[in-house]
């Protein structure tokens, strides 16, 4: 049958999930499934959607197609592109905190990470007074200066990907498209079963890449890391002009709770968030496992701090595990303007559940109500559904 050899790559990346070295419950297991229908959407969706010779930008990931420790505060965006011709990215800034431009080299594999051709934020390119903008990527050695908003792309460039950081999660969203300069306006050609069965071999072998890859990543970044510990702020791998992260990992019972306290930055945006060890986020929709600066409540020394636990500690900056006793730590700094060091990154606790209220100096105005919990789980939701449709 045409479709054999997607069959197979999914029986293959079925076998992946169900054999995944850290599973230990049947929870983890059904969330290997949930994470494995996640990929068959992403990669069928990107055999489908996307055209070398009439590109589109498509979400890779998202709520419900996660990967790579996805941001919650980001909307991700990529197209297919090729070194040799010239591409037309146009679009309005919206009121986000980043907005960002990322060329990669190869794909992400079990074996290493795509190169990072170009990287660049908007501060980089001509915006008019109306939000809008168009920015040109094609064949060159280097930066033309007499192109304005021209970017060169290095022999094998193969993917543009575009980052919209939210900072606040009722900032509005900007808009984006690309088109290749010289099929604009022409039709792509029509479908052979030559072509179809291409498209779905792309998409099993796709989705077999993106189940080893992130499996392997942590072992890369995170698990050689001491446990319940975190890095101090770095240059995030990849190539990203100006995140800094800082990375761990964590293991703990239902009766402790992790202390995390990091200055206020003054980069414009500062985040942090739980994985799972599936390497994705968890869920931030109906629970609180992310905040970024805006969304946590700052102590008057200009410290925050977050507590990591599954029960409930009663503070406006719980960070809830869902059942995920064991999992990963990040938080992103972006659009930074200056080196970050030690003194801008988190200091880490252990504690007891019982000890909180001595540990936090603040801790009377911490505390949170029920309902007021309940109003910041409404508006997540709300927030999710205006910005990122399923």
């Amino acid at each position: 049958m045409l479709t054999d050899p997607f069959a197979d790559a999914l029986a293959e990346a079925e076998k992946l999930i169900e054999t995944a070295p850290h599973i230990r419950t049947e929870q983890d297991l059904l969330e290997g499934y949930q994470y494995l229908a996640g990929g068959i959407l992403a990669t069928t969706h990107a055999a489908w959607a996307t055209e070398r010779s009439h590109p589109t930008f498509i979400s890779g990931t998202g709520p419900y197609m996660k990967m790579g420790l996805d941001n919650p505060d980001t909307l991700y965006f990529g197209a297919r592109i090729s070194d040799d011709v010239e591409y037309v990215v146009t679009g309005t800034r919206g009121t986000t905190a980043d907005l960002s431009f990322q060329i990669l080299s190869g794909n992400y594999t079990s074996a290493d990470v795509p190169g990072s051709v170009t990287a660049f934020d908007d501060r980089e390119i001509d915006i008019a007074a109306d939000g809008s903008f168009e920015v040109r990527f094609g064949p060159g050695a280097e930066p033309d200066a007499s192109r304005r908003n021209y970017f060169p792309l290095a022999p094998g460039s193969s993917q543009l990907v575009v980052r919209e950081v939210y900072s606040d999660w009722s900032q509005r969203r900007g808009t984006i498209r690309i088109a290749r300069a010289d099929t604009s306006g022409t039709a792509p050609d029509p479908l052979t079963r030559e072509s179809v069965e291409k498209r779905y071999a792309r998409a099993g072998k796709a989705l077999v890449s993106r189940v080893k890859t992130w499996l392997q990543f942590p072992e890369w970044f995170y698990l050689n890391l001491p446990v319940n510990t975190m890095t101090e702020p770095r240059l995030t791998p990849g190539g990203l002009a100006t995140q800094y992260s800082s990375v761990g990992h964590y293991d703990i019972s239902e009766d402790q709770a992790i202390i995390i306290t990091v200055p206020r930055s003054d980069a414009p945006y500062q985040g942090f968030q739980l994985g799972s060890l599936w390497y994705i986020s968890l869920d931030y929709i109906n629970h609180q496992t992310s905040l970024n600066v805006s969304q946590s409540q700052v102590d008057p020394d200009g410290m925050i701090r977050l507590v990591v636990s599954e029960a409930d500690p009663g503070v406006t900056n719980w960070i809830e595990t869902t059942g995920h006793l064991r999992g990963y730590l990040q938080f992103r700094w972006q659009r930074v303007s200056r080196e970050l060091t030690e003194a801008d990154g988190p200091r880490i606790e252990i504690v007891g559940i019982e000890e909180i209220p001595g540990k936090l100096p603040y801790y009377r105005s911490n505390t949170i109500t029920r309902e007021g919990y309940a109003a910041r789980i409404a508006g997540r939701q709300a927030a999710v559904a205006d910005r990122m449709l399923g």
